[in-house]
């Protein structure tokens, strides 16, 4: 695989294998019966149409509002040296996240009509939300590049958690730790945090996009390596296709990319038009979401979802916020512990703004909740995201982009 090339192919240049170099084009491609092994590479931008706001939207994204929280960094929910010794503002997040608190939009329903016309070779996706496995994409199909809420194991011994039980922490806010008594140790979904490896998974199956004959490439900025390498690896004279908001990743610098820029839904529609397969999509849209149409979010309970991103955000902060609230008898215990001063000559208090910010420096085992005793300081406080690894969890959670 060389480097992709950044400047747009001319448009005077012809195509090398479409008839023409358009929606259309593509569409009779894959009618005449020469598309048969499509691989698929999605992003964030595939579920916002579901109410998932993504990660990296400077105003909107949850990078940016997760400031809010009071954490070190925002991507900091995501790291995993910060998750060991604070686990519970991710599990606030992913109370909101969880997967069944959204459902698959129209251009989800399109990847599986793929499937179930036996075109699909592969989807790879950087989303955590399964809402490709709601769909009805069959779990073999997928690489989920990022991992996902699909799965969950302890963070020391590696050993699985169960599907119920996981649920039900969620749920409830809770922190869970490994079910061996030897161990104990934090469970997490097998979602790829900073400063850990992706999936083998993805590693062993990176190749195969160089084995199709066409690339979909849906709602994504391409801007996190490894996943961003994928298109590259087509080999030339494959058609690609972006459905995108803007060009992203080289593509459009070949003779055979279609860029059909906008919105996920609305290109997906375009296309499954130009197929005669509109009908059919819609039908299964419909047959999964009888009250909604096939345009706009579709959520599980729409008058229970916050109704706009500062909403969500300002409902996680407030739960950090109550997670984080100490009682006054284990107030003062910490300022024993801690040798701040209760009270001052004239009577006044240590402000509580100073006891937050040590409490916030310090580790604890278990749900803040309910911790009475032992505090220990932080062994190694992250001060920057690892740089081994970057994810784009729905993405894009790398559950992001």
């Amino acid at each position: 695989m060389g480097q992709e090339s950044s400047t747009p192919v001319d448009e005077s240049t012809p195509p090398q294998t479409l008839n023409v170099r358009s929606i259309e084009g593509i569409a009779s491609y894959i009618k005449e019966g020469r598309a048969k092994k499509i691989v698929l590479m999605t992003g964030a931008g595939l579920s916002t149409a579901a109410g998932i706001p993504d990660f990296r939207s400077p105003d909107t994204g949850i990078y940016a509002n997760l400031a809010r929280l009071d954490l070190p960094y925002p991507e900091a929910v995501f790291d995993i040296s910060y998750f060991r010794s604070n686990p519970l503002p991710f599990y606030t997040l992913a109370h909101e996240l969880y997967p069944g608190q959204y459902k698959p939009t129209l251009s989800h329903y399109f990847l599986r009509l793929l499937s179930d016309k036996g075109l699909l070779l592969k989807l790879f996706t950087q989303n955590i939300d399964c809402l490709e496995r709601a769909a009805g994409v069959p779990a073999d199909k997928i690489i989920e590049a990022h991992g996902s809420f699909a799965r969950q194991r302890c963070i020391d011994c590696r050993t699985e958690y169960p599907d119920d039980l996981m649920k039900q922490a969620i749920q409830d806010r809770e922190v869970p730790h490994c079910m061996r008594t030897e161990c104990r140790g934090l469970v997490k979904p097998d979602i790829v945090f900073f400063g850990e490896a992706l999936p083998e998974e993805f590693h062993h199956n990176c190749g195969l996009p160089g084995h199709a004959d066409l690339a979909i490439i849906m709602g994504t900025s391409l801007s996190v390596h490894p996943f961003a390498s994928l298109p590259g690896y087509c080999a030339q004279g494959v058609p690609r296709l972006l459905i995108n908001s803007e060009r992203v990743g080289g593509l459009g610098s070949r003779a055979d990319d279609v860029l059909l820029l906008g919105d996920c839904d609305d290109g997906v529609r375009k296309l499954a038009s130009a197929l005669g397969w509109l009908p059919e999509l819609e039908a299964i849209f419909k047959a999964h979401n009888p009250d909604h149409p096939s345009t706009g979010p579709v959520h599980q309970d729409a008058a229970s979802q916050p109704n706009t991103v500062d909403d969500e955000i300002a409902k996680i902060t407030k739960e950090v916020d109550d997670s984080l609230r100490i009682s006054d008898q284990y107030a003062a215990s910490l300022r024993k512990n801690l040798s701040l001063p209760v009270r001052t000559a004239s009577g006044s208090i240590e402000p509580e703004d100073k006891i937050r910010e040590q409490l916030r420096s310090t580790s604890f085992t278990g749900d803040l909740r309910t911790q009475d005793n032992g505090v220990s300081q932080k062994d190694n406080e992250p001060e920057s995201l690892a740089t081994n690894v970057k994810m784009d969890v729905n993405s894009e959670t790398d559950g992001s982009e």
